[in-house]
């Protein structure tokens, strides 16, 4: 999905040559996305953030509370890891640059398309061994953190800071701390962004 109907093109001649894509279909507007995913049933949405009306995030998150299993890739020209983030907060499941190389694209697509998180390697530059995200893997990992970590986990994911959860579980701030390091290190993260990101895609919170 493009508001560009040139880039929409070369995006259908590119994935047209992977023998792994069936049907491509494109709108240019986020207020069609909805509709147009009822009636097709995509196994993916590619999506630019860049769109008139109601933009690529809020598509998204339209999108994600119509069908909480849509499967959406974000190919955009911006790739600030502000971006990123928000993108996958809102419920996108990978994100590759518009600068990238073909083939990324097409390895992106793929990847979500098998159930995992896909960002592209140079979006990431603090995990040069992660190309993307297992995520039964942080689903069994999740399983495994104790109650008083899943409490301050869902809670840090949500926003919250570590003086509001110490707060709202009747904690010290720093034994918070020492659960926020803990919960981090478990899951080989090191921003509540990214915590944002795992509890969201493991359907914890809603983006």
């Amino acid at each position: 999905m493009d508001d560009h109907e040139v880039v929409r093109a070369g995006f259908r001649m590119l994935l047209s040559t992977q023998a792994f894509i069936g049907d491509i279909m494109d709108v240019n507007r986020g207020e069609l996305v909805g509709q147009e995913y009822e009636r097709l049933q995509p196994d993916v949405v590619v999506m630019d953030l860049s769109m008139p009306g109601i933009g690529g995030l809020e598509t998204i998150r339209r999108l994600h509370r119509q069908d909480a299993d849509a499967v959406v890739l974000v190919y955009s020209i911006h790739d600030e890891s502000i971006y990123v983030e928000r993108a996958m907060q809102a419920g996108a499941k990978g994100y590759v640059s518009k600068n990238s190389a073909a083939e990324v694209l097409a390895e992106a697509v793929k990847t979500v398309a098998g159930g995992k998180q896909y960002i592209e390697q140079k979006l990431l530059p603090e995990k040069d061994d992660v190309r993307y995200v297992d995520i039964d893997h942080y689903r069994e990992v999740v399983d495994l953190l104790s109650p008083r970590e899943f409490d301050v986990f869902c809670r840090l994911a949500r926003g919250m800071t570590a003086h509001a959860v110490a707060t709202d579980l009747h904690l010290g701030y720093k034994t918070v701390a020492n659960y926020n390091t803990q919960i981090k290190s478990k899951l080989k993260v090191s921003t509540a962004a990214e915590l944002a990101n795992i509890a969201v895609v493991l359907g914890i919170i809603k983006p």
